[in-house]
């Protein structure tokens, strides 16, 4: 970092990290206010719940619930925008969680697996929460593997309705939002059964109960009870005992089943059919992702407010002053606890900024376009395990950056780290996930997994890598790529090239993927593919966050092109230094290993990281404001004390 203070354009940094849909984080900030909103903590379970209601049913009356919805029934059909809206109920997640439940999942599965009369018929009263409803995929013996799901919804024309039943306790429907206590209809994820054969999970709309909130006739709910965090969200089990729902209570978008009990669908393939159905669904996902970074957001503004003005142990003074405290944030220590997360924290929220965009762009195309839709679904994936487990690793370190201050309940992280620890394994365990992802790389999620033997999946593979690493490869200036080309030599200051960066990472990904493809080949020999697999999943694994760490810093400098300001894109491209070079120095072993840094070289990587805190240091405070949450909303008197940090001229380096 230069000597030189950086004079920051706050506008800029802030208009930049609002993005695109920067007047719904502003309408949020309008509208989130006051007691009703303001964090609490103590209450107990029942409270917070009808807190959580309470807050749900004003938001309805505001313009927020109506972004995701069709203009054909009032609402705004800008899905980027009720992604956005979700990122913005940081002030308590379990109201954050909740609108995801009624607007997200629930309407959001009306709306994408409904046809129009469906639309018609339930999504204003969605809207309004005069219909409050639940998602009812998870069953307690298969979450992730939802193909597998055990409740059945049987047909029988004579009636035309559909007998929806549960057939085992594995099946029961289980962490249900919404379903112990407000829920009045379920999207039930069932396998359905018409004219004597099987045709795969569908979604049928079911009624879980009456109007004065009495079980219906063959459903049995039961409360989960207290949790970890979520307090405010009431998950509940279901089962269903024969239960009777017509047959217009199929959600028919991808399969519809005739009076007579005849099956039709425009999707032919039973495995294409179902994945397309999921793949409608991706925008809870990538909700998560971008929950899970305003949660890290929250946190780290706090701890490092309070790093800035917390002082312990005293420096002498200069020229005969007397002695000073020294503030936290200045020693070396801190600065690498909260920093590195700080640079890892902006390059997510940029990668999400690209991913929401791609799900709002996809939403509004013409025509399904299946190779976009597989890619937004892989790196939904990705961005949602590397951003939750981010979220759940900063909050700790947050925690432990601010002492015993940080433990307690009035300076907010603590409900953080509580609320925000399930986000690792809802919308999708982050290990599953994860392979989800490279399986995708491996196979560009083809129709099934099956569809191609192990050598396929390494010839595919190999040639695709290949591929992509010469086409983003031409796209880097020559002499980038000659100082790539020896990425063991060359001064410190190389370090800074981005082109080198950008191939260092490139580089590692090919490796690793290819390196993954090879072991799958020989192993293919052995003729289990679940062997084969199973035995690489720790190469898999590892090549996911390979191709997610070049991905994210991909989309940190594509945002900071967006910058019009220099001395902000300075500041910022020096953020993203930090960023590349703290993902390198975790991983040193790899390139050590494999030759990709001499010793010297990743000695060097270590001593940036340490000259880019002490750099950044001025700037930390500036930085984590520049995310534009309320005061009230973090709820920590802590973050409250750096008022001087927020108006001209950053503080003198003390690193």
């Amino acid at each position: 970092m230069s000597e030189q203070a950086l004079r920051v354009d706050e506008a800029e940094l802030r208009g930049l990290v609002d993005g695109r849909w920067a007047h719904v984080r502003e309408r949020a900030r309008d509208v989130i206010r006051g007691e009703l909103y303001a964090p609490v903590y103590g209450l107990s379970v029942e409270e917070h719940r009808e807190r959580t209601l309470t807050q749900l049913s004003a938001l309805a009356k505001t313009d927020m619930p109506s972004y995701g919805f069709p203009a054909s029934v009032g609402g705004k059909d800008d899905v980027g925008a009720s992604v956005v809206a979700f990122e913005m109920l940081v002030a308590d997640l379990s109201l954050m969680v909740k609108m995801g439940v009624q607007w997200g999942l629930f309407g959001g599965a009306i709306r994408a697996l409904g046809t129009e009369r469906h639309h018609t018929e339930y999504l204003p009263r969605v809207m309004s929460m005069e219909m409050p409803g639940c998602f009812a995929m998870t069953e307690t013996g298969h979450g992730s593997d939802v193909q597998q799901l055990r409740t059945t919804a049987t047909y029988h024309p004579i009636t035309e309705e559909f007998v929806v039943r549960t057939p085992d306790e594995a099946a029961r429907k289980d962490y249900i939002g919404n379903a112990a206590r407000d829920g009045r209809m379920a999207v039930v994820f069932a396998q359905l059964r018409a004219d004597g054969e099987d045709h795969g999970v569908h979604a049928l709309l079911v009624p879980i109960r009456d109007e004065d909130g009495n079980p219906m006739p063959g459903v049995r709910i039961e409360d989960c009870g207290p949790k970890a965090g979520l307090n405010g969200v009431d998950n509940g089990r279901l089962w269903f005992d024969g239960v009777r729902v017509p047959r217009v209570n199929l959600l028919n978008r991808y399969g519809t089943v005739a009076p007579d009990g005849t099956y039709s669908s425009p999707i032919q393939n039973p495995n294409r059919r179902f994945f397309t159905m999921l793949g409608t669904l991706i925008r809870g996902r990538i909700s998560v992702a971008g929950g899970a970074g305003s949660a890290t957001k929250a946190a780290l503004t706090i701890a490092l407010r309070y790093a800035d003005t917390r002082r312990q142990f005293t420096r002498p003074g200069i020229d005969g002053a007397p002695e000073q405290e020294v503030r936290i944030l200045d020693y070396l220590a801190h600065q690498r606890k909260l920093l590195p997360a700080l640079a890892r924290t902006y390059a997510l929220h940029f990668a999400q900024e690209e991913l929401v965009t791609r799900l709002h762009e996809l939403s509004r195309a013409p025509r399904r376009d299946e190779h976009a839709q597989r890619e937004l679904e892989s790196r939904a994936a990705g961005l949602k395990a590397i951003a939750t487990w981010h979220a759940t690793e900063t909050i700790q370190t947050c925690r432990e950056a601010c002492g015993g201050a940080g433990y307690l309940a009035e300076n907010r992280i603590p409900q953080l780290k509580a609320d925000s620890d399930i986000f690792t394994t809802f919308e999708g365990d982050n290990t599953v996930l994860l392979q989800q992802l490279t399986k995708g790389l491996l196979t560009n999620f083809q129709d099934s997994f099956g569809d191609l033997d192990t050598m396929g999946l390494a010839r595919f593979m190999a040639g695709r890598v290949f591929e992509t690493v010469i086409e983003r490869t031409a796209a880097i200036p020559l002499i980038d790529r000659l100082i790539a080309a020896s990425p063991g030599r060359g001064d410190e200051a190389d370090l800074y090239n981005r082109g080198w960066q950008l191939e260092l990472l490139e580089d590692r990904e090919k490796h690793v993927i290819e390196g993954l493809a090879g072991r799958l080949r020989r192993s293919g020999k052995d003729g289990d593919a679940f062997e084969v697999f199973n035995r690489a999943q720790d190469h898999v694994l590892a090549a996911g966050r390979a191709h997610m760490d070049r991905v994210v810093l991909e989309a940190f400098v594509a945002g900071i092109d967006r910058c019009g300001d220099k001395s902000t894109a300075k500041l910022l491209n020096r953020l993203c230094d930090l960023y590349v070079m703290s993902v390198i120095e975790e991983d040193r072993a790899w390139f050590l290993e494999h030759e990709r840094l001499s010793t010297g070289r990743s000695k060097a990587v270590t001593r940036a990281v340490d000259d880019l805190c002490r750099g950044l240091r001025p700037y930390a405070v500036r930085l984590v404001n520049a995310f534009g949450l309320r005061d009230e909303w973090l709820g920590a008197p802590i973050a409250l004390g750096a008022e001087h940090a927020r108006q001209g001229d950053p503080a003198p380096d003390r690193g």
